[in-house]
């Protein structure tokens, strides 16, 4: 899950009743970086205040929040129960606790806590999904069935309800029924990719490969990232003897993910079918460099090292294979050939009598269990006996070209690799009870704001190192630590990092104290407080480090983007839980016109919208000054206009976002991401064209999510 969590399950307590300041400003920063996704540093956080107050509930449950988001439920149900014995009326607490029992297969003690969290809130769209879903996950369908009816008719127009149950009656082997709940998702939403993906493989499932296809190339379409879909349109594809299609699907999944193991080994067995041995080879040396002990990938490579002349290698990987499969009699006489061919003709009929001999072994197995076979279907029904006979014909061909992962019969090896169906069944169900609650909405981000920090996410699409001169020359000032990266993809701190940056405060804290005049100390503490998402502390570093040099455009420059975040973290406070949108998200609104608007929810009570309003009016103007004075002092910084162009663009000033957006284009032609935002604001003033045009180039330049929006405006 990601931040969108806490709009959910957060915000629900209040904490002025605290006694301490510093506590207050703990727990703060702590819920800053739980909001920014950097939960490792939000965990020492919450570790202080519990330290210090441990009577208080809330940190236990923010602490809960950030475990669940790193995958360790245990912790996190300790953590919630903890919470509850302080405050037993904390519901969202009942809600997180369910969230980590249910991932852990707790599915009773989930389902209680969901009661539970019911009776504060009878109506709540998302605790009585996860009830239904933990019901179908403890195979109580009946159980299942009437909490969806409680969901459906308090929210009937909420298509998630008829995806989950559609996924139910798949379970159930009712295709009818599922298919029907399939159809009325998508009639509610046409733009869900995962209502398309699960329709696929129900009509893959019953054998209506081109519905499948025609369902995976639209689930593709409005979902471009997503390697799934990619691995099941190839199996699709392979079935209908598209072996060059399987193969582009196989390899798109493979330059999003080059670590795609089923991908890897589908490529390898489509690659060896066409003839491209050496290059199949390739993709087996991956699958085995990941899985040491995938002995389907080293039987498959030895068959091609021999096939390549590589009888010495082939000889390897059969041993391999052997010493785990010692009755496996193919391998034998693959052995025996690649031996006789390196004039080991001792070695070779070793392993040729071998086969013989086992092959003679089971022939006399066979022989004995059909005697025993037919002496008892000679006092059976043998109408029964024939329909039994059928059945099993029908499942077998079904699935003679495909294997589950975690199906370890070697004499599987030349299939293709499907998902586990307990991975399928959880790809269904998961995203209900886990992920951003707010992508189950159609809506589009703008590409985000770009900062100056020391790390960043590699992005395995765009791989672009972002420059600047005036970047460039600071750093090789070395005056800080480490080298500035300007970047819109900022990475969570790993604990190691958390702990040399508080050492960096304190070491930069003790350089000031003897050199107090000097800016640049100033600067590097201000981005070691951003970096621990301390935005109070480091804003007056920034500021103080502007008095002292106020043409230093890169504080000014930071400043504002610190600004911005802590200003977006303050307003997910005002904004009520289910309502709350990032100021920087735009709603999709898709109609006959084909328009976009930008459709940010305001909270209904009007003296809580005044205070937004007025505190983000007033906020909005000084971020902006800022990054007026960093264009200022370095006119070609690119970032300081694209910025500023996503600051009117959460203002609704499109048309002065679209004149920054030009700016920053007019000096870097290739700057894909001015091209993306433009785009979306000129969609939002009602010119498609235009917009259409700019998510094309975007795309072009490597914003893939472009292509889906482009697909949604031109669909109607």
């Amino acid at each position: 899950m990601k931040k969108a969590i806490l709009f959910f399950i957060l915000h629900i307590c209040s904490f002025s009743l605290f006694a301490q300041i510093n506590t207050d400003r703990v727990l703060a920063i702590g819920r800053n970086a739980l909001y920014f996704e950097d939960y490792v540093l939000s965990i020492q956080y919450f570790n202080q205040v519990i330290k210090s107050k441990p009577w208080l509930a809330e940190p236990y449950f923010y602490r809960a929040v950030a475990k669940i988001n790193l995958d360790d439920y245990k912790g996190a149900e300790e953590d919630c129960s903890l919470c509850l014995q302080r405050n037993p009326f904390l519901v969202q607490a009942y809600y997180a606790r369910g969230i980590a029992r249910q991932s852990q297969e707790k599915y009773d003690e989930a389902i209680a806590d969901y009661d539970k969290g019911l009776e504060f809130k009878p109506e709540d769209r998302q605790m009585l999904v996860n009830k239904a879903v933990a019901n179908i996950q403890k195979k109580d369908y009946k159980a299942a069935e009437k909490v969806f009816d409680v969901l459906i008719a308090a929210h009937p127009k909420y298509s998630i309800n008829y995806l989950t149950r559609g996924a139910m009656y798949t379970e159930e082997g009712d295709t009818v029924k599922a298919l029907a709940d399939y159809d009325k998702a998508i009639s509610i939403d046409p733009y869900y990719a995962p209502a398309y993906g699960n329709r696929a493989i129900l009509l893959y499932q019953t054998n209506n490969l081109e519905g499948a296809l025609a369902d995976l190339n639209e689930a593709i379409r409005l979902n471009t990232r997503e390697s799934g879909y990619y691995i099941n349109r190839g199996l699709v594809r392979y079935q209908m003897n598209d072996y060059r299609g399987a193969m582009a699907d196989y390899d798109q999944v493979v330059s999003m993910d080059s670590q795609n193991l089923i991908a890897r080994f589908n490529r390898g067995l489509l690659r060896a079918q066409v003839g491209d041995s050496n290059r199949a080879i390739e993709d087996f040396d991956v699958v085995i460099e990941q899985e040491p002990d995938n002995y389907m990938a080293y039987y498959n490579r030895a068959l091609l090292r021999f096939e390549t002349g590589d009888n010495r290698g082939a000889i390897s990987d059969f041993d391999v294979v052997l010493s785990e499969y010692p009755n496996f009699i193919p391998g034998y006489y693959s052995r025996s050939e690649a031996k006789r061919k390196m004039r080991d003709n001792v070695g070779a009929d070793r392993d040729y009598w071998a086969a013989i001999e086992m092959e003679q072994q089971l022939k006399k197995d066979r022989q004995y269990r059909n005697t025993n076979a037919s002496n008892a279907i000679a006092s059976a029904d043998t109408t029964k006996v024939t329909n039994v006979q059928s059945s099993t014909t029908i499942a077998t061909s079904k699935e003679e070209n495909t294997r589950e992962k975690s199906d370890k019969n070697i004499n599987k090896f030349n299939r293709l690799v499907v998902y586990d169906k307990e991975d399928e069944r959880k790809s269904k169900y998961q995203n209900e009870f886990r992920g951003r609650v707010q992508d189950k909405n159609v809506r589009v981000d703008l590409e985000p704001q770009f900062i100056l920090t020391y790390y960043e996410k590699v992005d395995p699409i765009k791989k672009l190192v972002y420059y600047d001169k005036t970047v460039e020359e600071y750093n090789a000032r070395m005056l800080l630590s480490r080298k500035l990266r300007i970047t819109n993809e900022e990475a969570a701190l790993t604990e190691d990092q958390v702990a040399v940056h508080f050492a960096s405060i304190d070491e930069l804290s003790a350089k000031i104290a003897s050199q107090p005049n000097n800016a640049d100390l100033y600067f590097g503490r201000a981005l070691d407080f951003m970096l621990v998402q301390d935005f109070s502390e480091a804003i007056k570093d920034y500021t103080k480090a502007i008095e002292l040099n106020p043409d230093f455009a890169l504080a000014y420059f930071n400043r504002a983007v610190v600004r911005y975040k802590q200003l977006d973290y303050n307003m997910s406070q005002i904004v009520d839980a289910d309502d709350n949108l990032s100021a920087m998200s735009m709603d999709l609104k898709i109609g006959k016109n084909s328009s976009i608007s930008n459709n940010i929810k305001k909270p209904s009570d009007s003296a809580s919208a005044r205070l937004k309003d007025n505190k983000r009016a007033y906020e909005h103007e000084m971020i902006t000054r800022d990054y007026d004075m960093a264009i200022k002092l370095n006119p070609g910084f690119v970032y300081a206009y694209f910025n500023r162009g996503n600051l009117r663009c959460a203002l609704r000033d499109f048309r002065a976002a679209i004149l920054d957006y030009n700016e920053a284009i007019r000096r870097d032609p290739e700057f894909a991401e001015a091209y993306f935002n433009r785009g979306l604001a000129r969609l939002s003033l009602g010119d498609i064209n235009q917009g259409i045009a700019d998510l094309s180039k975007a795309g072009e330049l490597g914003i893939i999510n472009a292509y889906s929006i482009i697909k949604r405006m031109t669909s109607n």
